[in-house]
């Protein structure tokens, strides 16, 4: 329902989400433009045969998704553009007493990987080779680490040729390149519902869209992508996915599922931008969705989040007859990558201490995710071997009263609307690889005190596990 004004017909239960969802397609339909006034309250309730609460809830979903601004005594508009300033989701405020973070996604600060490190450093200080130190040519770079970065690929289950690998600077880079590579200005590209929080600022500066597309508890729905690319008459030219675990909602989508996303981007002529940011972290997991259509996607990974935060170097899997224009716009933009970054990462990669980090994360991540399940049951929903869990809220629960409450416990978690494309139910992102295992244990007891009342596992009494 990308028109504008909406009708009785178009609201279905929860007729606030659905009020919500009606105005954001008319937002990106351009039926409602930037500064426009929206009704009153009350006249549009009146016109949808709503409750005055609906709207005003409504709203609220708007102005928290920063699309709309309500202003008192004037009225409530659509916003006249972005903002230049990034709204991270994660907690940055400065404090006299740090807090336990909770809200940054990060792997475990395991001592194996200062070990990596120094032993690392000492092996290659006495065979650094002139190109790490010396090299000034992209493709110098990709020669000599192209085997390596397919290596990796491997392990993430993308068989690519090195020469259709580019090596960036981390997963962002990359991602930046797929997109400047596959849509101009003006475009539109499809996301789920609930993504990553660096698409939207990505594609504000690149003067992108973005459209959020409905989903089940499977992922996203193939149909509903289809009609969307349908609807844009043209304008929408790829899908950007996180279906490994890496998206805020911390859910692998099953192989069916991928097969249908890959078959309804073909049938809407759309590229496909797979963002893998844990890389082969959880066991067992399909293949990635790029591999079912190599021709028609961007596939990106990096290592900071499974080995190292320090480790910024990201692998873009190219399609072979857009590799050169991708290469093109990574040398306007970040040239190459880091040599040095890349000696390291090859020293781990082709030995064994790249299997050993990630062998060691998966034990520490295992006996975290089961600590959150003792807490906050089957509805933090996650993964063994994820670095973070998503806790959606009732209905009823106000999201941002919530983390303010967690961070008055000395508790940082990420806000569920910091991820939001589509209006949604509020929900926190609880990581749970940057903290000690105490203070993580800590964390869930103060966290479990504040939830609303049936949150907590029922196998927690004031706030500690049984």
């Amino acid at each position: 329902m990308s028109h504008w004004p909406l009708r009785k017909q178009d609201i279905t239960r929860p007729a606030y989400r659905s009020l919500a969802q009606g105005i954001v397609a008319a937002i990106d339909a351009g039926s409602l433009r930037p500064g426009q006034r929206l009704p009153p309250h009350r006249d549009l309730a009146w016109q949808l045969g709503v409750s005055v609460q609906t709207v005003s809830r409504a709203y609220e979903e708007l102005i928290r998704a920063d699309l709309i601004s309500g202003e008192v005594g004037r009225g409530s508009f659509v916003k006249s553009g972005p903002r230049e300033s990034l709204e991270v989701p994660w907690f940055r405020g400065p404090t006299d007493k740090p807090p336990i973070d909770l809200s940054m996604m990060t792997p475990v600060r395991l001592p194996l990987i200062a070990d990596a490190w120094r032993d690392s450093m000492i092996r290659l200080a006495g065979r650094l080779p002139d190109s790490a130190m010396l090299s000034f040519r992209p493709r110098q770079t990709m020669s000599l680490y192209g085997g390596m970065a397919a290596a990796w690929l491997a392990r993430c289950g993308m068989v690519v040729p090195a020469q259709r690998i580019l090596i960036t600077n981390g997963t962002t880079p990359a991602m930046f390149v797929a997109l400047m590579t596959v849509a101009q200005p003006g475009d539109i590209i499809a996301t789920e519902s609930i993504t990553c929080h660096t698409l939207r600022p990505a594609a504000q500066h690149l003067h992108l869209r973005l459209r959020g597309i409905a989903g089940d508890e499977r992922g996203m729905d193939p149909q509903a992508l289809i009609a969307a690319a349908k609807a844009a008459g043209g304008r929408m030219k790829a899908v950007f996915l996180l279906p490994a675990g890496g998206g805020p909602m911390a859910r692998i989508i099953d192989r069916e599922r991928r097969q249908d996303l890959a078959e309804a981007a073909a049938i809407a002529g759309l590229m496909i931008l797979e963002s893998d940011p844990t890389g082969p972290m959880p066991l067992r997991r399909p293949a990635p969705v790029a591999s079912l259509a190599p021709d028609r996607s961007f596939y990106f990974t990096g290592l900071s989040k499974c080995l190292s935060p320090g480790l910024r170097l990201g692998f873009l899997a190219m399609p072979e007859n857009l590799a050169e224009a991708a290469l093109n716009r990574h040398l306007s933009m970040n040239w190459m990558a880091t040599p040095m970054m890349a000696e390291i990462a090859q020293d781990w990669i082709m030995s064994d201490t790249a299997d050993a980090l990630l062998g060691a994360q998966r034990v520490e991540l295992a006996a975290r995710n089961r600590l959150v399940q003792r807490y906050l049951g089957p509805q933090a929903q996650g993964f063994l071997h994820g670095l973070h869990r998503w806790l959606p809220l009732p209905d009823a629960a106000d999201e941002g009263t919530l983390v303010a409450a967690a961070l008055g416990q000395q508790v940082a978690v990420a806000p569920g609307s910091g991820f939001a494309m589509l209006p949604s139910g509020p929900a926190i992102r609880i990581a749970v690889g940057g903290p000690g295992v105490g203070e993580l244990d800590d964390a869930l007891r103060r966290i479990c005190a504040i939830l609303p009342a049936g949150l907590a596992a029922s196998g927690a009494v004031d706030g500690q596990p049984v």
